[in-house]
């Protein structure tokens, strides 16, 4: 891999970092490609219990790289899968600043967001006649519909900390301190029992109770059963994924 995309460990935690500050960290088919291959890997990675995506510089991504599209270039449609169906361990946006367009629908596909609280988020799509296909279309699912049509239709763009009236950001807070925030965030997650989390994510995603079987796949697991032992003798369980 090129360095498209850093990784870094912090205890449980792979902070992803997307790496082209010099053009606003805008997704061309390469860096489309690699944060795919990164985010799969981690996903497989039973070390690896959350997932920060932050971007370097000081934008987090502004969106599809309109340069490389006008070129015909390469395909755009590597991080479809993510969009629609994303992945069992939890990704915490941490939006060190703007996201737009498919940064912002990037940012919509994580589990929470952090960002800064100046940031300028939106689908400004119809602004270059295109529309939001990377799921921002979406956004009536997570907003009051006058306000998702009225930021997909303009194209307009909204600070975080409007965002966060709207219930799109979980944080709003000053620049310097999105990545620590995010991390916080991230390691309190990174605490609990992987099993229970991800079948938390998983059925709040699809909105839906557990079956029988979700149910006992979970209650009968070892991890369950250290959880309780871990409660009755005041300790910190050690969580297997088992």
């Amino acid at each position: 891999m090129s360095d498209l995309v850093l990784t870094e460990r912090v205890g449980a935690v792979l902070v992803t970092t997307l790496n082209r500050p010099e053009a606003r960290n805008a997704l061309n088919p390469e860096l489309i490609d690699e944060l795919s291959a990164v985010l799969r890997e981690a996903d497989t990675d039973p070390a690896v219990r959350a997932i920060v995506l932050t971007g370097a510089g000081t934008v987090f991504c502004a969106g599809m790289d309109l340069k490389a599209f006008a070129k015909g270039g390469g395909k755009f449609d590597g991080l479809v899968w993510f969009f629609r169906e994303g992945i069992t361990t939890p990704v915490i946006a941490a939006l060190n600043g703007s996201a737009l367009a498919g940064g912002f629908e990037l940012a919509l596909a994580c589990d929470l967001v952090v960002a800064a609280e100046d940031a300028k988020l939106g689908i400004a799509e119809v602004k270059r006649g295109l529309f939001a296909a990377g799921g921002g279309t979406t956004l009536a699912d997570r907003v009051p519909l006058a306000v998702a049509l009225e930021m997909g239709l303009t194209g307009d763009l909204v600070t975080a900390a409007d965002a966060k009236q709207f219930g799109l950001v979980n944080r709003a807070v000053p620049a310097d301190e999105v990545r620590e925030t995010a991390l916080t965030l991230a390691g309190r997650i990174a605490e609990n029992g992987p099993l229970g989390v991800a079948m938390t994510k998983k059925l709040m995603r699809e909105r839906r109770w557990a079956e029988p079987e979700e149910v006992e796949s979970v209650f009968r697991s070892a991890d369950a059963v250290e959880g309780a032992r871990a409660f009755a003798e005041r300790r910190s369980p050690v969580w297997t994924g088992r």
